[in-house]
């Protein structure tokens, strides 16, 4: 009887053992691509999927968006707002959503979505707010605290991907 109940207890044990290691593996079955933000003040990029890779570039934008193109264990390729592709470990990303202003000129930031809503400030190209899932061209944004919509196709992050959730 005792050997039974150690038997039960030590596949109940290897059970949830498995269930731990299931939510990471879950994690990467995830649709590619999809967007992601960086998590820190200061984030490498580099050459290849590991630490023993040359750093290409240092990212200094807590918050600004990327797109995830590939993974590769505990890495993801990325690409950023100017085409740049490199590896960035997965602690370094959050899944939230944000956007960056591109384009030439001042973006509008208005008061609803639409052209005829007020224009509450304007943004220079660079700006990186969270948003809200783009409607009808238009994104909700929240840069530093202050609210409005700004076209989607002045901010990059703001299509919608086919792993996003």
């Amino acid at each position: 009887m005792h050997k039974i109940r150690l038997f039960i207890a030590s596949g109940f044990a290897l059970m949830l053992a498995l269930a731990g290691f299931a939510s990471p593996l879950n994690a990467q079955d995830r649709a590619l691509p999809y967007w992601a933000v960086l998590r820190y003040e200061k984030v490498n990029m580099r050459v290849g999927p590991s630490g023993e890779y040359p750093v290409i570039w240092v990212y200094q934008r807590q918050g600004m968006p990327v797109k995830v193109i590939r993974i590769r264990e505990g890495w993801r390729l990325v690409e950023d707002h100017e085409g740049t592709q490199g590896w960035i470990s997965a602690s370094q990303l959050d899944l939230a959503r944000a956007g960056m202003v591109i384009g030439k000129g001042l973006a509008e930031v208005r008061a609803a979505a639409n052209d005829a809503a007020p224009v509450n400030w304007r943004a220079e190209p660079g700006v990186v707010g969270k948003m809200k899932p783009c409607r009808d061209g238009w994104c909700e944004m929240d840069i530093a605290g202050r609210k409005g919509f700004v076209a989607a196709a002045r901010l990059w992050g703001s299509q919608q991907l086919a792993g996003d959730e």
